[in-house]
């Protein structure tokens, strides 16, 4: 018994340590967004209902079928059932039937509603698909948001142990009468932003992760973290494709796109449905019916009457009614033709915000085609600005080491490769998500391999 308890705690002692410990990807951010997003799952109940509306539509098809039955029992004055004639006696009564109705042309609405049905539950689905869409961009986003706050504070933490030693050696000089105490003071006003930019930096990683982790429905805030502290940016030759053959591409599988497209295709059927009220309407119906009263009399074969029992009376007395029914529209007021109107009217609207989401598509692309190309420039720029700073705070930190330099100018060449190394970082990530976006447009999953 011992044992199993200690085993048992020892497993969950590993599952919390794992839990702790796990680094979560991007994929796998993704993946889990999408398999727990709240918006997700309406949108899927959504679905639902529209598949429950195809089943209707086809269930319209169909006659329907109903069955009633009657007992009752009348004392004193009433009518015979059997002759129809008054009686002043108690009556037994049993009534019981099958009726059905069937449609035979309705202007082909029934047909339009299946298929109008059928569209419906495919735009559901492209409308879920570009939900997903949008929650693996924005989780992507959040993602890389993550990653460079990390990595400024990386570059912070780092900038601060240089800073230290500065301090140090500033200490020792301004305590040997070499520097003034001026330098000392600069030097301590330095590490003490540095140390706020460290406070704030940690401050905004957490927020990063906060809101990454309420994207994935994640309330483990603490535990929560992300796998990869920094990364180079990937290699890509989505550049190698004009911003046009991106378009054409994205206007063949962009579910934005296709559920733009759907939405015309309903108004049109909306259109069809409601123009078939127009047309005449033909129905057919049949009933079965029967009795039985205790008061029934009938003759025999020699005239006398008699009661028949509860069996035959039901088998005397059924019958079945059959026939059709024809309406034809001659006038309701302009509603039939007001809402073929209407119907038109939402039929030009769809292909309008259609045709809008397509040019909305384009500008997109092309914006982010140019987003890739700027944001790259800024970030080679940004790197050859690093690399001439770092130059000039080394030679800036060995004219102050010889007492050429004060400290305030030293702090400023310091200062500005902190800048420099702050737009490295900024353009670094601000290029990553925006290739990311480019390649999406094309069709190629978000990753950062």
């Amino acid at each position: 018994m011992k044992f199993k308890l200690t085993a048992l705690l020892l497993i969950m002692a590993l599952s919390i340590c794992y839990a702790q410990q796990k680094k979560w990807t991007l994929e796998e951010c993704v993946s889990y967004a999408v398999e727990n997003n709240l918006t997700i799952e309406q949108f899927e109940l959504d679905l639902e209902n529209a598949k429950i509306d195809k089943s209707d539509a086809i269930g319209n098809f169909l006659p329907n079928l109903n069955a009633s039955a009657s007992a009752s029992s009348n004392t004193g004055f009433s009518i015979n059932p059997t002759n129809n004639l008054p009686t002043n006696s108690t009556a037994n009564n049993v009534n019981g039937g099958l009726s059905t109705n069937f449609n035979i042309f309705n202007g082909m609405r029934n047909v339009h509603r299946l298929n109008r049905a059928k569209l419906n539950a495919i735009a559901n689905q492209y409308r879920l698909d570009d939900l997903k869409d949008d929650i693996r961009l924005n989780v992507a986003n959040a993602y890389l948001q993550v990653l460079s706050n990390k990595e400024s504070l990386k570059v912070s933490r780092a900038q601060y142990a240089v800073t230290e030693q500065d301090l140090k050696r500033t200490k020792e000089l301004v305590e040997s009468g070499v520097s003034p105490q001026g330098d000392l003071l600069e030097i301590e006003a330095t590490a003490a932003n540095q140390e706020q930019q460290i406070v704030n930096g940690e401050s905004l990683v957490l927020i990063s992760r906060i809101t990454l982790a309420q994207l994935l429905q994640i309330t483990d805030y603490e535990n929560f973290d992300i796998a990869d502290d920094a990364f180079d940016i990937p290699p890509s030759d989505i550049l190698s494709n004009s911003a046009k053959v991106i378009f054409d591409k994205a206007l063949s599988f962009r579910n934005d796109i296709k559920f733009s497209q759907s939405t015309v295709e309903l108004a049109e059927k909306d259109l069809e449905i409601s123009k078939g009220a127009r047309l005449p309407t033909l129905s057919g119906f049949a009933n079965y019916g029967t009795r039985y009263s205790d008061v029934t009399q009938i003759p025999d074969a020699n005239g006398i009457p008699f009661t028949p029992n509860f069996t035959d009376q039901l088998w005397i007395f059924d019958g079945i009614s059959y026939g059709v029914q024809l309406n034809v529209p001659i006038f309701n007021g302009f509603s039939t033709r007001n809402t073929i109107e209407r119907s038109k009217i939402n039929v030009e609207k769809a292909k309008i915000q259609f045709e809008q989401d397509k040019l909305n598509l384009e500008a997109d692309i092309q914006r982010a085609y140019v987003d890739v190309t700027t944001f790259y420039k800024s970030y080679e720029a940004a790197e050859k600005t690093l690399e001439a700073r770092r130059l000039a705070y080394q030679y800036s930190k060995e004219r102050f080491d010889v007492g050429l330099m004060n400290a305030f100018n030293f702090s400023q060449a310091q200062s500005r490769v902190d800048n420099a190394e702050a737009d490295v970082i900024r353009t670094k990530y601000a290029y990553i998500f925006r290739l990311k976006i480019l390649e999406f447009y094309f069709g190629i999953p978000i990753s950062l391999n």
